[in-house]
């Protein structure tokens, strides 16, 4: 499907100004200003950031040693090829590699002029500072994506809920009729929310961490868990009292998956459980002893499970209550 982003629409955008203006300045080789803005617009003000200063350094020394090199030997072909021999291991021990196309947009420029004068660095400094200033300035704007996160939990939390019920029918019917579909679905997602998470991180120059990608990591710690949890349920060999309460259990966690941070009352309840299970009938033969094993063990993750629920501080009330209305754990 043809689809025309928002990025590509300030490439456009940005191209076209930077031209105009370099124009209107009546700078030589003006068009080079658009390519300059095009090479600068990046996915985020960071790397945008990053990307300007990065080209906007390797064009200073690209102008420097082209200025040596020409005037110094001759206008020449070879000379070009002399350039870049040390030009790009300069970049790259810089660390601005990066502005290597762009700096040799400037190098042909000034090759192509014949004679290096302070007029032409003077045209060639402007053209940058356009190209660059503009991207710069387009860059500025970037789409909030709280909806898409937001959107992303939604979705997550439905599949944790999903596989936890799952685990519930198990324990109490011996039920194996669920397609274990939610597995893959949820690890795309928390990969992609991850993603979609870090991003926002880099269009905030004063935000160093970001709430939704250490929610999305502590929901891949816990799905770790999960995973480990569904070979030990199915492997249970006998159906017990315990599997009954523990069930009930798992089902009310499965009822309420959310983004606030209510573990704490879970791991009140786990440890209520545990204390009630020591104090039942000892198991009477090997089966009910390995199921109820199995079944402490089962415990023991759902501990972990809670407790990085617990670690992570969640979200600003205000901010839970405009994007959800339901509890998760």
């Amino acid at each position: 499907m043809f689809k025309i982003g928002y990025r590509t629409i300030k490439t456009a955008m940005g191209a076209s100004i930077a031209i105009i203006i370099a124009q209107l300045l009546g700078l030589n080789n003006f068009s080079s200003a658009g390519i300059i803005t095009i090479l600068c617009i990046q996915v985020t003000k960071r790397k945008s950031v990053f990307a300007s200063w990065h080209r906007f350094l390797a064009c200073m020394i690209a102008m420097l040693y082209s200025t040596l090199l020409f005037q110094g030997i001759a206008f020449h072909p070879l000379v070009i090829g002399l350039i870049l021999l040390i030009f790009i291991p300069t970049t790259v021990a810089l660390n601005v590699s990066q502005g290597i196309v762009t700096s040799s947009v400037i190098i042909l420029h000034l090759y192509g002029s014949g004679k290096i004068t302070i007029a032409l660095l003077v045209n060639e400094t402007i053209l940058i500072v356009v190209g660059v200033g503009v991207a710069l300035i387009m860059n500025l704007y970037m789409p909030s994506v709280e909806k898409k996160l937001i959107a992303y939990q939604d979705r997550i939390e439905m599949n944790f809920s999903a596989i936890l019920m799952a685990v519930v029918r198990y324990l109490r019917d011996n039920d194996h009729t669920w397609d274990g579909k939610e597995i893959t679905k949820t690890a795309n997602l928390l990969n992609e929310a991850k993603s979609l998470a870090f991003r926002d991180v880099e269009n905030h120059f004063l935000r160093e961490e970001d709430l939704h990608y250490h929610y999305f990591k502590m929901r891949e710690k816990q799905f770790e868990i999960i995973e480990r949890i569904l070979p030990l349920v199915t492997n249970i060999p006998l159906r017990v009292k315990q599997s009954g309460i523990l069930a009930d259990f798992i089902e009310d966690l499965a009822e309420n998956v959310h983004p606030q941070n209510t573990a704490i009352l879970y791991l009140r309840q786990l440890e209520e459980m545990e204390e009630f299970f020591k104090g039942m009938e000892l198991p009477q033969t090997r089966e009910e002893f390995e199921s109820r094993a199995a079944l402490l063990q089962l415990m023991k993750e759902m501990e972990r499970y809670l407790l990085l629920k617990h670690s992570f501080k969640g979200f600003p009330k205000e901010s839970h209550n405009r994007m959800k209305k339901r509890p998760l754990a």
